[in-house]
């Protein structure tokens, strides 16, 4: 109850607080207090998580074209690009020096459990050398990859990469992937060997491996320990030496490329954008060369490495861009921004991701269809290199046939879902995109193209009507110590692999190259390839278009009904072994009924694998104390023809856990 006593404490409680809090502080200096733009445009440090710190905006116009480098950090996965990130921030002064600093970049729940870089991120620092402040934009990419279409994307933004390689592993498959990457696009390579502070660290092998694969001068490699903070300095003036500043022209109109976008559902849509010509303020009317919508900015900034409001972007700088964009589809991204009525030539933009892998997605209850349709639409902004059909099955209900990169992809998308939008899904079995060609001038016709994409196994076409099947193949680069290649080499032709190429690149680190099918290593060789080089060996690979092959149908029938979600395109050397897992799965997984069931793999009229669901049976011989055998055999003829009839008019409906057991991929077994 309250009573002026108790109001009287309160009053004298809060002023010994505010006196304390003024002990703190000391006496107030005399003079006006400066203003929050003199304070930004005098470089004042700013807390990185203060309340000030949203309202206080940075004057970029301090930043000529010549102080300004936009580069990434590239490198194979757990090489430690996410830890030099963080001691890049702490050096510039964009976060605190504290032992807490951990994958700061990595932002989503998901990257956090793994361990891995799955979104590119991007942070702008500001750095003094040699008494001029420059602005360094900096842009931590994923590893693995399934997300190399991130890795691409933000290189475009870019005029530079920092190369990260692990001292003790050396190079590894992705590292080359990703060195090539930056090398088509033309960008100045500083290669870095990083954990120099490790027991078997050997920066002098990885120094004379770079320079036999890549080509580039011993000399040219900067030597740190990013968990230490040894040498890190260096890369700081390696990058404003060796990285060119942008080309571009500031006294153009406005021309903006969308690199990356979010969704925020109280403020729509926020655009990462890299500016080539002009410049973007608050209240400036701009178009998207996509939709031709108009928008006015609401708000302009750089990421330092939080939302960091600015007064203005200026061409060759990076930045993010709130306009009022609320729907999902209006931030494509690969956009060009322009200017109202100041109309521009498009940026090229990206090519559109190709999807390896699809796989079904359903919802677990059909009444979650809509939230998880918006979880999807949200998500797949997001991350952009997902493809989205409309689909539906007779058990699973309505959903969607969505197409990813890879197999770790489609993880790290359904685990998102979960985390970031609370879904549960059910999710089929990856299966890879085949096609077909028509034999007839009647089905050309009827499907308007000679050359057919097949992503569902049910819509699979008839022998009859095709002259032949195609199937995506991969070229794909494997890395491994020379004491593994025969294991190495036998697990590859057991995947109906070509070798292409092999290669030392040092004294005991063999290259090899192989051309794959794409659905062989869709599932588990990776997993594969680890366990028996003892997790030393690294993968990856690239599209290499489609050759022919010898593709065949596979129905699952239970009691001589086709079950369509079951239906798999598998080659048909390996039908009999994968028809036999399937069957034994389903055994395993329905229900036993009254009657036999019995569980068939088949190609065409042709059953290749078999398993039986006994049925439950009364023991109608019990009441048998003794007696004639005429008898007994009379009750077992008599149970054999209910049995029978049952069987005919028996419906078996797959339970949907069943589904799920069965779907689950053949490595968990």
């Amino acid at each position: 109850m309250w009573t002026p006593a108790g109001r009287g404490r309160w009053h004298g409680r809060a002023l010994r607080l505010w006196e304390a809090a003024t002990a703190r502080r000391g006496p107030p200096e005399s003079g006006p207090a400066p203003t929050r733009a003199a304070a930004a445009a005098a470089g004042t440090p700013r807390s990185p998580d203060g309340p000030a710190d949203r309202k206080e905006k940075i004057d970029m116009s301090r930043f000529s074209v010549e102080n300004t480098r936009n580069f990434s950090i590239i490198a194979h996965v757990d090489h430690g690009k996410s830890t030099l990130a963080d001691r890049l921030l702490e050096l510039t002064g964009a976060i605190d020096k504290t032992k807490n600093n951990k994958q700061v970049l990595d932002k989503l729940q998901v990257e956090r459990e793994r361990g891995i870089t799955v979104k590119a991120q991007t942070a702008s620092l500001f750095y003094n050398c040699e008494g001029k402040q420059y602005l360094l934009n900096l842009i931590d990419t994923p590893g693995h990859v399934d997300f190399s279409y991130e890795v691409s994307r933000s290189l475009s933004a870019c005029q530079g990469v920092l190369l990260v390689v692990d001292a003790n592993e050396g190079i590894q498959a992705q590292t080359v992937a990703n060195f090539f990457l930056a090398f088509e696009a033309q960008l100045s390579v500083i290669p870095v060997i990083n954990k120099i502070d490790l027991k078997n660290a050997d920066p002098e092998r990885v120094e004379k491996q770079i320079e036999k694969v890549f080509d580039i001068p011993r000399n040219e490699c900067i030597k740190i320990s990013a968990k230490l903070g040894t040498n890190v300095e260096r890369v700081l003036q390696a990058v404003i030496e060796r990285i060119p500043p942008p080309k571009v022209h500031r006294k153009n109109s406005l021309k903006a490329l969308v690199f990356d976008s979010t969704f925020d559902q109280y403020r729509g849509v926020i655009a990462n954008v890299a500016l080539f010509d002009g410049m973007v303020s608050k209240g400036d009317k701009i178009v998207s060369a996509h939709t031709k919508k108009t928008y006015e900015v609401n708000e302009v900034g750089v990421l330092n490495p939080n939302e960091q409001p600015t007064h203005k972007l200026y061409a060759g700088q990076v930045g993010y861009l709130i306009a009022g964009m609320k729907d999902v589809t209006e931030a494509q991204i690969g956009d060009t921004l322009y200017l109202h009525k100041q109309p521009v030539e498009p940026l090229p933009g990206f090519k559109s991701a190709k999807p390896m892998v699809f796989a079904g997605m359903y919802p677990i209850d059909q009444s979650e269809y809509n939230n998880l349709k918006s979880a999807v639409e949200k998500l797949t902004i997001n991350d952009s290199s997902v493809t989205v059909h409309r689909d539906s099955s007779l058990a699973l209900g309505a959903g969607w046939r969505l197409g990813f990169l890879g197999l770790l992809h489609m993880e790290v998308f359904n685990q998102r879902l979960e985390q970031e939008y609370n879904a549960s899904v059910i999710l089929t079995t990856p299966t890879v995109p085949y096609k077909a060609v028509l034999s007839s001038a009647k089905l050309i016709k009827e499907y308007r193209e000679k050359e057919i994409t097949i992503i569902n196994p049910a819509q699979f076409p008839d022998k009859s009507k095709v002259t032949e099947y195609l199937e995506p193949v991969v070229l794909g680069t494997i890395i491994t110590p020379d004491e593994y290649i025969g294991k190495v080499m036998m697990l590859c032709q057991a995947r109906r692999a070509v070798q292409k190429n092999m290669m030392y690149i040092d004294q005991n680190r063999v290259m090899l190259k192989y051309l794959f099918p794409l659905n062989e290593i869709v599932v588990d060789f990776y997993d594969s390839l680890k366990s028996l080089s003892s997790g030393y060996a690294s993968f990856d690979y690239e599209d290499a278009g489609y050759q022919t092959a010898e593709l065949v149908k596979m129905d699952i029938l239970l009691n001589g009904n086709i079950v369509e979600e079951l239906v798999t395109i598998v080659h048909k050397d390996k039908a009999h072994s994968v028809g036999k897992v399937i069957c034994e799965r389903l055994k395993d997984s329905l229900p036993r009924q009254l009657f036999e069931i019995a569980i068939q793999a088949a190609i065409g009229s042709k059953i290749i694998a078999r398993e039986t669901v006994k049925a439950y049976r009364k023991n109608v011989l019990a009441k048998c104390y003794g007696g004639d055998i005429t008898r007994k055999m009379k009750l077992l003829k008599r149970q054999a023809e209910g049995k029978k009839k049952l069987r005919k008019i028996g419906n078996i409906e797959v339970p949907k856990d069943a589904f799920i057991k069965v779907l689950r991929t053949q490595s968990d077994k």
